[in-house]
């Protein structure tokens, strides 16, 4: 049995996800889907045995980086997990890269899902910034919440033993910000396996059973 912990990235509203699915509708409170946009991916992973934790991170206006770091940390220590494949989503590569700085000894694997692969001391502005383009006018919608202009602290060296991946979504809309990851991974591509998942930046409601073919592969590794 595997511990998969999924973080998402930028809160999907419920307009796009059931603008991207053929499903029922989903509504919520406020509009957005949280943690359970990994709900088309949970079941597939479920149904091998594993266990599966999809928190939905505190609004990205409310709460930094170091924030939704120490919220993931926090699920992870009080479930007593270990062996995770720890997966984010876009913005959740800051995370997740945080998280694993902290945790590096609960850590099995790292996933990196059409996501930012940060330098120590980026946010994640400095790392779209670092593609040459403007996040404010590349990528509909972002704001400068919080979150995303927290600066990330950490120390290479203390994840450099971890396994990870990198999934390019072929078709994202964000491919300019994201060569930036794929350029890192080019620069230490020994501690790097790449795969590719056919599908816009917002995957999950597009292509579930691929991807969650994809994270049930990278268990094996």
């Amino acid at each position: 049995m595997t511990d998969y912990v999924m973080v998402h990235g930028g809160d999907v509203s419920t307009e796009t996800w059931n603008s991207l699915t053929t499903g029922e509708p989903i509504y919520t409170a406020n509009g957005r889907l949280g943690g359970r946009v990994w709900e088309n991916i949970t079941p597939a992973l479920k149904e091998k045995g594993h266990r599966t934790f999809t928190p939905t991170l505190i609004n990205e206006h409310n709460c930094n980086l170091q924030g939704h770091i120490e919220q993931i940390c926090q699920l992870i220590t009080e479930n007593k997990l270990d062996n995770i494949i720890l997966t984010g989503h876009s913005y959740a590569g800051m995370i997740i890269t945080g998280v694993a700085s902290q945790l590096p000894d609960v850590i099995g694997k790292l996933v990196y899902l059409d996501a930012a692969i940060p330098d120590p001391g980026q946010s994640l502005f400095d790392f779209l910034k670092s593609s040459g383009n403007d996040p404010l006018t590349g990528i509909p919608g972002l704001e400068p919440a919080m979150a995303y202009v927290d600066k990330l602290e950490f120390d290479p060296q203390i994840i450099s033993s971890i396994k990870k991946f990198f999934i390019r979504c072929t078709r994202s809309e964000l491919a300019p910000f994201i060569r930036t990851s794929l350029k890192n991974i080019k620069n230490d591509p020994k501690q790097w396996t790449n795969f590719e998942l056919e599908a816009g930046h917002v995957c999950q409601p597009t292509a579930p059973d691929e991807l969650a073919s994809i994270l049930l592969q990278i268990d094996e590794y």
